[in-house]
């Protein structure tokens, strides 16, 4: 498993963002993974991690699948996320993602699931992304903090 980039800003990786979840992606060049222990402050209803922060990490692992299978950014179209189980704050969790079809680079389709360290199935996502413009790319990469270019296959 190799660590993918991340970025300064983003709500999800991003190691600047005070409010954020500060996690990393590993990928086998197939499917990534990330570790996640929700705190106190992540809970919706008590003692259950709230919905929306789930399908947050989600989305985020399916855009990295994405991007690591087909060297694209992407941003999400459609999202659907099935609650299996309720996830508990200081829980460790494991979040998987990988890309199920490449639309001739116009659509991504990609699969999560999130589980518990028995590999109980907390949630399971689907969806579907827009690939981002090739312009609109360079100015997102000013964000990284290390060269994002091996994923997209420009190494330095």
């Amino acid at each position: 498993m190799k660590q993918l980039p991340h970025t300064r800003s983003c709500f999800v990786c991003g190691e600047s963002n005070a409010t954020g979840l500060n996690l990393r992606f590993d990928t086998d060049g197939r499917a990534v993974q990330t570790r996640f222990m929700p705190r106190a402050e992540h809970v919706g209803f008590r003692h259950t991690v709230h919905g929306g922060l789930i399908a947050t990490l989600l989305d985020e692992i399916m855009v990295w699948a994405c991007a690591v299978q087909t060297k694209r950014f992407a941003f999400c179209a459609e999202l659907n996320v099935r609650y299996l189980q309720p996830a508990r704050p200081e829980e460790n969790l494991i979040a998987t993602g990988e890309l199920v079809s490449n639309r001739r680079d116009k659509l991504f389709e990609a699969k999560a699931e999130l589980r518990n360290q028995a590999g109980v199935t907390l949630a399971a996502a689907t969806g579907k992304y827009l690939p981002i413009k090739h312009a609109d790319v360079r100015e997102l990469a000013t964000d990284f903090v290390e060269d994002p270019g091996w994923v997209f296959g420009v190494e330095p």
